[in-house]
């Protein structure tokens, strides 16, 4: 089993970070210089930063804010929001992101994709897949920072975006967001089973245990936000609560492998 990774998500609306529930009743956090400062001195393997409201009110990602945590960070750092071509992703690259993550844009223009990966190499285009689960069952992919649904089944797409050349898929389930009661599994399970390309579990998180079971299930990252921002977890315990479970992370960081949780 690779290493997996821990990735604190920084959810930006107007330069502050924010977090709420099933993305709504959006709270704020704090400054996304200092959390991103203390997630890597906690031992983060990456950040991941996402303007959430930049294509709901049809602009672009704050850029002065991107250059601030990308001057603070030497992990990689991952941004989203408002990137709608090859050129908005050019000033993100500029500004100090090592990837870029698409969402709604890539969903509305697949070839998208396609274009970010040709330019930057597939390993630089990470895309972003919202997924609801549907009253009747299934799952459903939602754009628009998960307001509008989409004709697209969550499997489906996966496999178009892996086919057109994301390096990497970050799956939040939106009806888990937020909430502490885990990941969706069962959509981890789907999506993993039928894409080739790392899978990053994302939405519901509120426990140690909680990452354990999507690593087990093949997630090979998992993405936080609440609980860290809360401070009810440090990025380093968990990965010694992961290490304890025989789940191998990476310790590229002052904390040392083992001691209780």
């Amino acid at each position: 089993m690779l290493a997996r990774r821990l990735i604190p998500c920084l959810d930006v609306d107007q330069g502050v970070v924010v977090k709420g529930v099933r993305f709504e009743d959006l709270q704020k956090a704090g400054d996304p210089v200092e959390l991103a400062r203390r997630y890597e001195a906690e031992g983060a393997d990456e950040v991941v930063f996402l303007d959430i409201t930049a294509t709901t009110e049809g602009r672009a990602t704050l850029i002065r804010v991107v250059e601030r945590t990308a001057d603070a960070l030497r992990i990689p750092f991952t941004v989203g929001g408002g990137i709608r071509s090859v050129a908005d992703a050019d000033v993100l690259f500029r500004a100090g992101a090592d990837k870029v993550s698409v969402n709604t844009a890539a969903v509305e223009n697949p070839r998208l994709i396609r274009d970010l990966a040709d330019r930057y190499g597939c390993q630089a285009v990470v895309v972003a897949i919202d997924v609801n689960l549907e009253p009747g069952g299934g799952y459903r992919v939602y754009t628009h920072a998960g307001r509008k649904p989409t004709p697209w089944e969550a499997r489906t797409w996966a496999q178009t975006a892996a086919r057109l050349g994301a390096g990497e898929l970050l799956v939040t389930a939106i009806h888990r967001d937020g909430t502490g009661l885990g990941y969706d599994l069962d959509l981890l399970k789907q999506i993993i089973n039928a894409v080739e390309i790392p899978v990053i579990a994302s939405g519901g998180a509120g426990q140690p245990e909680h990452l354990r079971d999507a690593c087990l299930v093949g997630a090979d990252a998992v993405l936080l936000a609440s609980r860290l921002h809360r401070a009810q977890f440090r990025v380093w315990e968990l990965k010694n609560y992961l290490n304890q479970c025989g789940i191998p992370v990476r310790w590229e960081h002052p904390f040392s492998p083992g001691g209780p949780l």
